[in-house]
C-alpha cells in the first residue's frame, strides 16, 4: 500500500514508548516531507525513560516529550492513523479515525534496555518503509 499523507498521527494506551518513538523517528526522517505527533488515551506520567535511553542511542532526544491525550482534532487533522499494537475499539479509539493501520508492536513498558532496542529498531524500520512508500506515491 502506498500513502500520501503528510499528517500522521501515531497512537497507543498510554503515549509513553512505542508512539512516543514512532513520532520521534517519522519526523527526523520525513523532515520536510511529512509531519508527525503521538498521542494516547490512558496517559503515562511520564515517557518511558529507557525509550529515552534507546531513542538517544540514535541521537535522538526524546526526555523533554510529555504523554499527550488523543483529541478528535488530531485525529480529523490526520491523514493516516497507526496506533501501535492498541487495535481493540475499547482500548485504543484509533479505528473509529480515518485510515488506521495497527502495527500490532510489544509494549515497551517494563521491559530492559535490550528488548525496548529491539522494539525501537522494528519501529525505526517501519517508519522509514512508511516514508519510502509515501515518496514512491
Amino acid at each position: 500500500m502506498r500513502y500520501n499523507v503528510k499528517n500522521i498521527l501515531f497512537v497507543c494506551v498510554e503515549n509513553a514508548g512505542r508512539s512516543q518513538m514512532a513520532e520521534a523517528f517519522a519526523n527526523y526522517y520525513g523532515k520536510g516531507k511529512l509531519t508527525a505527533q503521538s498521542a494516547g488515551i490512558k496517559l503515562a506520567d511520564k515517557v518511558n525513560p529507557v525509550a529515552v535511553e534507546a531513542m538517544k542511542e540514535k541521537s535522538i532526544d526524546i526526555s523533554k516529550n510529555k504523554p499527550k491525550m488523543l483529541t478528535q482534532k488530531m485525529a480529523g487533522e490526520a491523514d493516516l492513523i497507526i496506533t501501535m499494537g492498541c487495535g481493540a475499539a475499547e482500548i485504543c479509539p484509533g479505528p473509529f479515525f480515518r485510515t488506521t493501520v495497527d502495527w500490532a508492536l510489544e509494549d515497551p513498558k517494563g521491559k530492559p534496555i535490550e528488548k525496548v532496542r529491539k522494539i525501537r529498531d522494528e519501529i525505526e524500520r517501519r517508519v522509514k518503509e512508511l516514508i519510502a512508500k509515501k515518496e514512491s506515491a
